[in-house]
């Protein structure tokens, strides 16, 4: 009897024991789930996030670039690249190969990438594809491949406007031109936004927007595109003509200062860089580049003779025999003119003429003008790569340098710079600061106006301009008129220094003219450098192209005509 009690307790005894093990377990089970919903509950929950939870970028749009008037000239486009995780498909050989062959890439060297970079998230395989394309890519379904939207630059005009818009990068960051002046104005900012991942990458579900990406600023540029694209069209014909080096061609608004076309020859696609060899065709010459500008300084030669009170527009100057000797250096002119007015050395360009008159009154009156409109000084546009050219001191030069100097020798300028001084002229004495960039009014009114020739010097040099493309005067540039307007200009026609000094058969042939001469409106710098064939002198190579590219502007700008022939003007009025 007491056998069997003690085997019933012990049974008793092993039930209560487990039933206090099991009750133990339930106990320890709801004290850790309690520790881990109440005491561990936000770091479980951010080690989850962590591993969810991720924070994407969201891509800024590119600030659109347009001319004055509206028309695009760089915009951004939505496009999508590819990239992989390689620690997901290293390895991986046939999904290796499928991915190159569908992205037309090289199997072996995508392969070898990826492994180098297996202890990385993130690598791209091609980037800036079209969204048609990179879902076709993505519809393979090959594990640890992702596409992540960018955007693309495209310049809708092309070559035509390339040197003045320039590109940028993959990144989408400018490289050239005003991209690259006003980066910081045209990059957008980033935005970001969280959203949760599953193991593979993927996005589940966006769960909020932290900050909007903001698009860049839009740019309004000066040009006129209708200008451009004559202007561009006009100088590629004569640069291809002539077989020239190099060309070049500003249109500049003589009333604000602005920039209207602005075109260099050889240009590039800014699409297709990828076989490019000579870099030099990224620059913007215009800007970039100087040149001595051979007889278009007369011009102010001529202003400072005037200035001197020693000369007026009709004072005699003796160019026979149609040279001369300046300490022990021949000085000479194409033909013996004999006897001119002051105006007459304008009209045929007579460097005798201009010697004579730079020995006469000295080198630095001749300085004092150019620096005035423009010369020596960097024009502050921004733009990369801006030269100031060089303007040098003649306090110690010699009879020679000084000669040469009066008929543009001895000191550099751009063409740009060649552009707002004739400006002075074209506008009664004042010069003004010039634009890459459109003015709105407040801008205008604001604009720096300064009187740096007189209004009745400015106007005597722009009469004298206008005898040279006058056929009655013996002028130089008769190819430069246009019909019914009236124009004033110069030719120039430099050496170019080689090696060995000054290049006897290679010149820069230069035309700088206004319209219309009553009232100019424009002024356009017509540059051919090192044209080949028997034609070289300005009046000949670059004047044609300014007569093509003013009668243009003409129609383009709505602006009068101001020589009309009589007998036109007759009928026109009894109709």
């Amino acid at each position: 009897m007491t056998e069997e009690k003690t085997k019933s307790q012990f049974k008793l005894w092993r039930l209560y024991l487990v039933l206090l093990l099991m009750s133990l377990c339930v106990v320890a089970i709801g004290w850790k789930v309690s520790v881990l919903h109440i005491l561990d509950r936000d770091f479980l929950q951010g080690q989850g996030d962590a591993r969810t939870i991720r924070i994407v970028s969201l891509v800024a749009n590119r600030g659109l670039i347009t001319d004055r008037n509206g028309e695009p000239l760089a915009v951004s486009t939505p496009v999508q690249s590819i990239w992989v995780n390689p620690g997901e498909i290293a390895g991986e050989q046939e999904s290796i190969a499928l991915l190159a062959r569908e992205l037309e890439l090289n199997p072996e060297a995508l392969a070898s990438t990826i492994t180098n970079y297996s202890s990385r998230e993130f690598l791209y395989v091609k980037r800036r594809l079209p969204p048609a394309e990179a879902e076709r890519v993505l519809g393979l379904d090959i594990e640890g491949v992702y596409s992540q939207q960018e955007y693309q630059r495209f310049y809708p005009q092309g070559e035509v406007t390339a040197h003045l818009i320039g590109f940028s990068n993959v990144d989408d960051v400018g490289q050239e031109g005003l991209e690259l002046t006003y980066d910081a104005w045209l990059r957008g900012i980033p935005g970001r936004r969280q959203v949760m991942q599953d193991r593979r990458g993927h996005i589940i579900e966006e769960l909020n927007t932290i900050q909007t990406a903001q698009p860049g600023k839009s740019l309004e540029l000066s040009i006129d595109f209708r200008l451009q694209n004559i202007a561009y069209r006009e100088l590629k014909e004569e640069f291809i003509t002539r077989r020239a080096k190099a060309a070049s061609i500003v249109v500049l608004d003589v009333d604000t200062g602005e920039v209207l076309a602005m075109a260099n020859q050889p240009s590039y696609n800014p699409h297709n860089k990828a076989n490019m060899t000579d870099f030099s065709v990224l620059r913007n010459r215009a800007i970039t580049d100087v040149f001595e500008p051979g007889s278009t300084v007369k011009a102010f030669t001529i202003a400072a003779a005037l200035e001197s009170g020693l000369y007026t527009p009709g004072t005699i100057i003796e160019t026979s025999p149609g040279w001369m000797m300046v300490s022990g250096n021949e000085v000479k002119d194409l033909f013996n003119y004999g006897t001119l007015t002051t105006t007459g050395v304008i009209t045929k360009s007579s460097n005798i003429g201009s010697s004579k008159i730079a020995l006469d009154i000295g080198a630095e009156p001749i300085r004092d003008v150019l620096e005035r409109v423009g010369f020596g000084t960097v024009l502050g546009t921004g733009f990369p790569g801006e030269r100031s050219g060089v303007l040098p001191n003649p306090r110690r030069w010699g009879r020679h340098p000084t000669a040469t100097f009066s008929f543009g020798y001895g000191l550099s300028a751009t063409a740009l710079q060649l552009a707002q001084a004739y400006s002075v002229l074209a506008d009664d004495g004042i010069r003004k600061p010039v634009s890459l960039l459109k003015l709105d009014q407040s801008q205008l009114n604001a604009l720096r106006r300064d009187q740096v020739m007189s209004t009745e010097i400015a106007s005597s040099v722009r009469t004298m301009l206008g005898t040279v493309v006058d056929a009655n005067r013996g002028g130089s540039a008769l190819e430069a008129n246009i019909p019914f307007y009236s124009v004033a200009g110069k030719t120039g026609t430099a050496h170019v220094v080689g090696e060995q000094g000054y290049e006897e058969n290679l010149h820069n042939s230069l035309f700088v003219g206004m319209a219309p001469a009553s009232d100019p409106k424009i002024v356009i710098v017509v540059i051919v450098n090192e044209p080949k064939g028997e034609e070289h002198y300005g009046g000949q190579v670059a004047a044609p192209v300014f007569s093509r590219v003013a009668t243009g502007a003409m129609r383009i700008l709505n602006i009068s005509p101001d020589d009309i022939p009589e007998e036109q003007t007759m009928e026109l009025s009894s109709l």
